[in-house]
């Protein structure tokens, strides 16, 4: 018989969620401290958050695809201290789908003219023109971001249908910074020179990368038996549940497992990587009406992928496609086997990643594995990649809470929640969710080792929240000095 008492565990560091954060403060924590023992607490039944890989029959497949890049020499060397040789080379091959026609990504000239149309083309130029003569001064909105840099007519062609398929909203609902994190130094000039002079590489245009040969997950899989070699623990299926506090630290934390076992740990300190609103409805005593308001502003937006097996080898190239098709829902198509060879067990057949962007509860999330495998079937065969008929197996993954969202005030209720959490002395948190921030593996990783240094020494260290604050998708990170002074120049 389970006891509903939970029993009373003194630990060293409790790390809330095994993902690229959790993971990484795990390890840092272990390599700077070597009296201080982290114990990693995960929901799942496996390690790496998003950036895990899951199996079905053999073929392993991402959650979303990751790609290893980085300019922070620590996270690079992070990487390859875990893979060695089995983290590979693997060139970048993304197109973009519409109007019935594939665009190569990044842009090449004649083939965008070639699927545009001269008089499209053409149009489309002066619409830069005019944007770039005419601009909106102060941009508040994704649209008027993209705008000012692509004009009118190429957001309407290639980001307005494929960015409200990924959020659900609006392009002028979304913040401007989302676009600034994620395609800063890209515009249609960088684009076109890039194209023409293979010369330079803007960060959103990167021609390679590196990859773990088993997927993203074979290296958190590592990352957690190197954090159990050297003294720490990782527990699986196991989820923190309520958090303790006296207004300044953090007393205790109850966790459950998935059999229903109850422990209360007594942590020194807290990492955490659970998502922010999670964590404040975990607190107890409750938040302040107002931390619990801005909580109930924050927003995430969900997602699902139907693996599908098909009875002959890769239908493209590609490391994915995006699908900018408004008349299909899914958004964006893997080919596992163009991540690594090894990602599928029969050279004679394929696997195949359809993604889907939704909402926990919508249509899609609550439809059955059964209909969600015939939705992405049919829609393969449109998309004119696959015939129906050759698809023989499949295998649905879902995932909430995959991606911040951007919206009106989300900075302003992030805010209020982050002050009330500055409180807390011996609690920091880092990561994507742990931190409402729409980032990329490495930063997550570099706000997870910051975190991680003002634990330790919270009058030194830098802060987490300022990573990468005014710096952008892979680009170089600006932290506090001592981060800096170790990872050098980046």
């Amino acid at each position: 018989m389970v006891s509903n008492e939970p029993n009373n565990e003194p630990v060293d560091t409790l790390v809330i969620g095994g993902g690229p954060a959790g993971l990484t403060g795990a390890l840092h924590l272990q390599r700077l401290a070597a009296d201080r023992v982290p114990l990693v607490v995960e929901g799942g039944d496996r390690v790496g958050g998003i950036a895990r890989t899951e199996s079905h029959r053999g073929y392993r497949f991402d959650i979303g695809g990751h790609r290893f890049f980085t300019k922070v020499p620590e996270v690079k060397a992070f990487w390859e201290d875990l893979m060695g040789d089995d983290f590979i080379d693997v060139p970048r091959s993304s197109r973009i789908y519409y109007r019935g026609c594939f665009f190569d990504y990044p842009l090449r000239v004649g083939n965008a003219l070639g699927n545009l149309g001269l008089m499209e083309s053409a149009r489309s130029g002066l619409s830069w023109m005019k944007w770039r003569l005419l601009p909106v001064r102060n941009e508040e909105n994704f649209e008027e971001w993209v705008c000012n840099r692509f004009g009118g007519r190429l957001y309407w062609h290639f980001f307005r249908t494929y960015t409200e398929k990924v959020w659900g909203i609006p392009g002028t609902e979304i913040q401007a910074d989302w676009a600034a994190q994620r395609i800063k130094d890209l515009s249609l000039f960088k684009a076109v020179v890039d194209a023409v002079f293979r010369r330079g590489e803007s960060t959103s245009l990167i021609k390679s990368f590196k990859y773990p040969r088993l997927g993203p997950g074979q290296l958190w899989e590592r990352a957690a038996e190197r954090i159990e070699a050297q003294g720490g623990e990782v527990r699986l299926e196991t989820a923190a549940c309520e958090i303790r506090h006296d207004g300044t630290r953090i007393e205790a934390v109850d966790t459950e497992s998935k059999g229903g076992e109850r422990r209360r740990l007594k942590p020194r300190s807290v990492l955490s990587s659970m998502p922010l609103t999670q964590l404040v409805r975990s607190m107890r005593p409750s938040a302040p009406a107002e931390v619990l308001e801005a909580c109930d502003g924050l927003r995430y937006r969900d997602f699902l992928i139907v693996t599908l097996v098909l009875d002959h080898a890769d239908p493209f190239p590609d490391n994915w496609i995006y699908i900018h098709e408004p008349n299909v829902k899914v958004g964006r198509i893997q080919n596992f086997r163009a991540w690594s060879k090894e990602m599928v067990p029969d050279d004679a057949t394929a696997s195949i990643g359809m993604e889907y962007f939704c909402h926990e509860g919508d249509g899609l999330w609550v439809s059955d594995d059964d209909e969600l495998i015939r939705l992405a079937t049919k829609e393969l065969e449109e998309l004119g990649l696959a015939p129906a008929s050759s698809v023989i197996d499949g295998k649905v993954i879902r995932q909430p809470k995959a991606y911040p969202v951007y919206d009106a005030g989300y900075q302003g209720r992030v805010e209020i929640i982050r002050r009330w959490l500055d409180r807390f002395e011996n609690l920091e948190t880092s990561g994507r969710n742990g931190m409402h921030r729409y980032n990329n593996q490495d930063h997550s990783m570099v706000s997870a080792m910051v975190a991680v240094e003002r634990l330790l020494d919270p009058v030194n260290a830098g802060d987490p929240w300022n990573v990468n604050v005014e710096r952008s998708y892979q680009e170089e990170f600006r932290v506090k000095p001592r981060l800096e002074e170790r990872v050098g120049d980046a």
